[in-house]
């Protein structure tokens, strides 16, 4: 018959091992990733005893842990996906507020440079008031610069983190692996282990914070593989990451899986947790960016350097560039990325800006067919942009810019990376230095002739023929022809013959064209006059021919006949403020983004559109931030109602097991009581 003794002391023992499962549980309520444990109890045998069976205790059969794989597999993918989103904000958020600020954004520069161009050119004989425009330019091309660096400063940071950040990815696959090995010995011979299977899940949760990943159980291991299938732990053997410089472009660093025997980018494959939210920044935001941040500083020094070279300074010479040339020999070499496995001896590419308005805020990817022949692909959607030869003559303009070889040689297969517009802001600046080199005067001036008698008006001529700030030749001869050519004489015949006719003489009295204007009418006329050199020979082009510079006037009223005006350069120390005005309109004109017909966006427009999409990104980045925060929260709350540890409940489990101790006592008592009624009787 079964003993009451031992029934008492199976409940003792049931009874304790309750007190010391709800005791654990209380002391790692605050533990990382612990599940919660429950007893659970079988009754033991019974003995028969004649017809019946009688009960002989219980006993522990197994410590469980509560725990749901769907709920932690949930509890991860949030986690990987809040990481992400919270890595991705805290890029972007710093960048959004550096370029709308009008404290450190473009917008107010640029605003306070045309601002103080206005004033130069109310009073273009005031040096303070040059002076102040000299200030100005220079504030704006160190906002440029200062912005710029901020941005590579932070694709540093990123290159730091990414490194940091695989090192920790690589230590938790080295303890995933292991606690795989533990468990597998354990459990063949000692049952399950649950704190070592909760640390393994916490694990793989911190391995989730880092990086999108899957999970799949296999024979009581956990395989981990990465969103494109690659395996980073399969029981207990792990696969690393390791950063190197990207073989296209080694100022970011890429991530490979290293596989013993191979190793692969998985760069562009790599979702979810930090490190998927910061290469999601760094592709869309940080390089666009700089990209779209230095297409306006080109556009900006270009178009300003044109419109001061076409004018006249205060010392009566032609103007100077107020910022660096686009095109040095420095910027031109930066622009292109050799790939790290071209050819031994490859050389570089050149590359170089031939129309600022045609520029793109996009990269492209330039391959080698041959020895000269290559084809373009605009980055990241790889639109093909044509194939084309290096012997080409002219060379092709892509999208505003030129590619040129630079040393060595090329073979098929070699390829680069053309950055035409990345570097383009940190370089920006002003390199004019003395205010009365500041050309705001236009370089042709009209004057009526002392004996004019009709009620003609002209207005002042402008030139049409463009000064090549890049072509130093071209510049120079237009210069000379310009100085030398003029002035010319426009002088009308008799007013009494409609359409009333004109001519325009040389500095001899010589013809150099003929017209006709209606008197009364608004007339625009148009001129061109062939170049001489100061011995008065003509300026030649390379087949031979005479050059010509072009300018238009419009001519009013009703000249008399004999009336003529005079053209001529205009002399230092004019009140003629035209050019200034021309740089003004540059505030509105649109010199970005010009399409076929013509027509493009203002620079200020241009930087706004980019400060939009850094907002929009921003905005949209604290919405992912705050919808997968709550989807964490929820996912966590799921988890802690069934795994996590409730105090008042474990409270109420620890009175209970107290009184399941104090009863199962009394029955090894009252057994006690009963042997000692029986001895007694005996």
């Amino acid at each position: 018959m079964a003993s009451l003794i031992n029934i008492g002391m199976s409940g003792l023992n049931a009874s304790q091992s309750g007190l010391h499962t709800t005791g654990n549980n209380i002391t790692n309520a605050d533990v990382a990733g612990y599940s919660r444990q429950q007893n659970v109890q079988r009754a033991n045998g019974s003995q028969q005893y004649g017809h019946v069976f009688i009960g002989t205790g219980t006993t522990l059969s197994d410590v469980r842990r509560v725990y749901n794989a769907y709920l932690e597999n949930q509890l991860r993918t949030t986690t990987s996906l809040s990481s992400d989103a919270a890595a991705y904000l805290k890029q972007v958020a710093p960048i959004d507020n550096l370029l709308s600020e009008a404290d450190t954004g473009i917008t107010g520069a640029l605003k306070s440079f045309f601002t103080a161009m206005q004033s130069a050119a109310a009073k273009p004989n005031e040096d303070a008031s040059r002076q102040l425009l000299l200030t100005s330019a220079q504030s704006l091309s160190k906002r440029f610069n200062t912005i710029a660096n901020q941005l590579n400063e932070q694709n540093s940071n990123i290159n730091g983190n990414l490194a940091s950040m695989a090192e920790q990815v690589n230590k938790l696959s080295a303890t995933i692996a292991q606690y795989n090995d533990q468990i597998s010995r354990v459990a063949a011979v000692q049952g399950t282990p649950n704190e070592l299977l909760d640390q393994r899940n916490e694990a793989v949760r911190q391995l989730s914070e880092l990086v999108g990943a899957q999970v799949v159980e296999r024979e009581g291991n956990l395989d981990i593989y990465l969103e494109n299938g690659q395996p980073l732990v399969m029981g207990k053997t792990i696969n690393t990451l390791q950063t190197v410089p990207s073989k296209n472009d080694p100022t970011r660093v890429s991530i490979q899986l290293n596989r013993g025997t191979t190793v692969m980018d998985v760069t562009s494959s790599l979702k979810g947790g930090e490190i998927g939210g910061l290469l999601r920044y760094r592709s869309e935001v940080l390089d666009p960016s700089l990209n779209e941040l230095g297409r306006v500083a080109l556009v900006m020094a270009d178009q300003i350097n044109r419109q001061l070279a076409q004018g006249i300074d205060k010392n009566g010479e032609f103007g100077a560039a107020l910022f660096g040339n686009i095109n040095s020999p420095e910027q031109i070499s930066q622009r292109s990325i050799a790939q790290s496995g071209n050819s031994v001896g490859s050389g570089n590419l050149d590359v170089t800006i031939k129309d600022t308005g045609k520029l793109t805020a996009s990269d492209y990817q330039v391959t080698f067919t041959s020895a000269t022949g290559y084809s373009v692909k605009k980055l990241p959607e790889g639109t093909s942009m044509g194939s084309f030869d290096l012997t080409d003559n002219p060379a092709p303009v892509i999208d505003g810019f030129t590619l040129k070889l630079n040393g060595g040689g090329l073979s098929a297969g070699d390829s680069f990376k053309i950055t035409p517009t990345r570097s383009a802001a940190s370089n920006v600046d002003t390199v004019l230095t003395d205010p009365k080199r500041l050309a705001l005067a236009s370089p042709l001036t009209a004057t009526s002739g002392s004996g004019n008698k009709g009620t003609g008006i002209i207005s002042q001529p402008d030139l049409t023929s463009v000064m090549d700030i890049y072509d130093p030749a071209q510049r120079l001869d237009l210069q000379n022809g310009l100085k030398y050519s003029t002035p010319v004489k426009l002088v009308f015949g008799d007013e009494k013959t409609i359409p009333q006719t004109y001519k325009l003489l040389d500095a001899k009295g010589d013809p150099l064209g003929s017209g006709t204007i209606i008197p009364g009418q608004s007339n625009k006329l148009q001129f061109s006059v062939p170049m001489v050199d100061s011995t008065g020979a003509p300026i030649n082009d390379a087949s031979g021919n005479q050059k010509s510079f072009t300018f238009e006037m419009t001519v009013s009223g009703s000249p008399k006949a004999g009336d003529n005006y005079t053209i001529g350069m205009t002399g230092a120390g004019s009140d003629n403020n035209r050019n200034g005005q021309a740089v003004i309109d540059l505030q509105t004109k649109g010199t970005v983004e010009v399409g076929a017909n013509g027509k493009g966006i203002s620079l200020t427009d241009a930087y706004g559109k980019l400060v939009e999409k850094v907002g929009g990104k921003t905005a949209q980045a604290q919405m992912d931030v705050d919808s997968t925060t709550a989807l964490h929260t929820s996912a966590k709350a799921s988890r802690d109602s069934l795994s996590g540890v409730q105090l008042d409940e474990e409270a109420g489990n620890l009175i209970k097991y107290q009184q399941y101790y104090t009863a199962s006592s009394q029955i090894i008592k009252a057994a006690q009581e009963i042997f000692s009624t029986l001895i007694n009787a005996l």
